[in-house]
């Protein structure tokens, strides 16, 4: 049966060449704006991961993930940390619309998907960032403190009163809201010069 062959060798040369522009984008220094944290930077890698997932389906773009994650390890300058949490944090937002969009193959299915991958999104990484991550952080990097954290995010933003739901709410919640706009935004300008690929795929 062909659904039950899925690592075919087509399969994992269309993971593989996805994998390997998410991962380019992903070691490019990312975009840094002035009035987010200075150590917030907006990266494109779930864009392949998207359009792959859309294509071939969410195992696809769930391998996309994993792959650029584990190449990153390699350059890590957190022990990791950095990198596991944007593995969790990019299966949060792709993993939603490809199996939404699964389900519901048309453009406003591929739409309607994005809007559930954002708010999914938004909600683990703020409850992540609530809870634990910057005391990840802190225990990773020697000399970082919490208030110096939080110095940094009441220059920009004085209502920040503490480092976890405060800066979550206030600093990362708008970030990442920001970076989906611009994600999605772009996924949705490029998918369909790929979409014959998406048809052709699932007319077999």
């Amino acid at each position: 049966m062909e659904h039950s062959k899925v690592f075919t060798t087509k399969f994992m040369v269309r993971t593989s060449i996805f994998g390997a522009i998410a991962t380019i984008l992903y070691l490019i220094p990312g975009i840094k704006l002035p009035f987010f944290l200075g150590f917030l930077e907006i990266h494109f890698d779930e864009i392949p991961a998207f359009i792959a997932s859309f294509a071939y389906g969410p195992l696809c773009g769930t391998f996309v993930i994993i792959i650029k994650t584990l190449i990153k390890l390699f350059f890590s300058t957190s022990a990791g940390v950095g990198e596991l949490m944007d593995l969790i944090y990019g299966l949060a937002l792709i993993l939603p619309a490809s199996i939404y969009y699964k389900k519901n193959r048309t453009f406003k299915g591929a739409i309607i998907g994005l809007v559930i991958s954002t708010i999914v999104h938004l909600l683990v990484t703020f409850i992540c960032s609530a809870t634990f991550v910057i005391d990840l952080y802190c225990l990773i990097y020697a000399g970082l403190t919490q208030e110096q954290v939080l110095q940094m995010a009441q220059l920009l933003v004085p209502q920040v009163s503490n480092v976890h739901a405060s800066i979550a709410f206030y600093c990362f919640l708008p970030f990442n809201l920001f970076k989906d706009v611009i994600i999605t935004s772009l996924t949705i300008l490029l998918y369909p010069r790929v979409r014959y690929f998406t048809e052709k795929r699932y007319k077999k």
